[in-house]
């Protein structure tokens, strides 16, 4: 438990400091409003689209393979720190794992889901 105290307190601070931040911007920082502030910016440019413009589903697929293959390495963090005391389960476990994100991937690359055309 004592090492999770010191999470604790580490989240606290890490609170306390963004909420001192956010609010000493906030009450800082300039208050005037414009009518070309409020305008949604984009590199500089005039924006040329509606905010209602649709993406491609392409866009969408990657961005479930991200999300994806980024739980993957979430679950490989902890597994790898407790590897030795896991013994073959755990290394069995863990590679029938990996093989069916891998499968998943094979079959996203077979279908064309990688190609950004």
């Amino acid at each position: 438990m004592n090492e999770l105290i010191a999470v604790l307190v580490m989240l606290i601070g890490v609170g306390l400091v963004v909420g001192l931040l956010l609010f000493l911007s906030n009450w800082l920082g300039p208050k005037r409003e414009n009518p070309v502030k409020g305008e949604p910016f984009e590199c500089g440019n005039i924006p040329i689209a509606t905010t209602s413009a649709r993406f491609s589903v392409k866009f969408y697929t990657v961005a479930i393979l991200f999300v994806l293959f980024d739980i993957e390495i979430a679950f490989l963090f902890p597994w790898a720190v407790v590897f030795q005391s896991l013994g073959w389960t755990g290394l069995v476990s863990m590679s029938l794992f990996i093989a069916v994100l891998l499968l998943g991937l094979a079959y996203a690359w077979k279908r064309g889901a990688l190609q950004w055309d």
